[in-house]
């Protein structure tokens, strides 16, 4: 689509350009004011041309709507151009975004498996440091493994737009 509309503004700018330099090959070979004219000789000079050749006058009016209807054309052309650039551009962002949100999501999943192994390592730990407490303070006078109380491991979760890690305690 944006192919075809820059195809479009092309075809539109050469189209001006060809009225253009007619209008302006009318007009010179017409009336040529020498430069010594005052600007009220020169106005005087095209207004009798335009009297004197009617048809000529006619033809130029026509050429000069005709380039002012190109160029309203063109503009919404160029601003609707300018909104297929935006939305592409947009699309694009969109594009990239997901790309990334099934990266995140692939780390996501290896984070909550890496942490339910984790949580299953400190429960097996946790029970163990149970059964040899109590010897261990009989020899060393001392507990074998403090702190199991505020251990926690990261849980990412999503409620489908928002992305958050807490953190659940073992």
């Amino acid at each position: 689509m944006i192919d075809q509309i820059h195809a479009e503004i092309t075809a539109l700018k050469s189209q001006i350009q060809v009225l253009q330099q007619e209008r302006s090959t009318l007009t010179i070979n017409n009336v040529i004011p020498s430069e010594d004219d005052s600007p009220l000789a020169i106005v005087e000079a095209y207004r009798r041309h335009a009297r004197e050749n009617p048809q000529l006058a006619v033809e130029l009016k026509g050429i000069e709507d005709a380039i002012a209807a190109l160029e309203v054309q063109l503009q919404q052309k160029q601003a609707e151009l300018g909104r297929w650039q935006i939305e592409s551009k947009q699309l694009t962002q969109q594009q990239q975004l997901e790309e990334a949100k099934k990266v995140a999501e692939v780390h996501a999943q290896r984070i909550n498996q890496l942490a339910a192994e984790l949580a299953t390592e400190i429960r097996l730990l946790k029970a163990c440091a149970d059964r040899l407490s109590p010897i261990y303070w009989q020899v060393y006078y001392k507990p074998f493994i403090t702190g199991f109380k505020t251990i926690s491991v990261p849980h990412v979760r999503s409620d489908g737009e928002v992305w958050t890690i807490v953190n659940r305690i073992v």
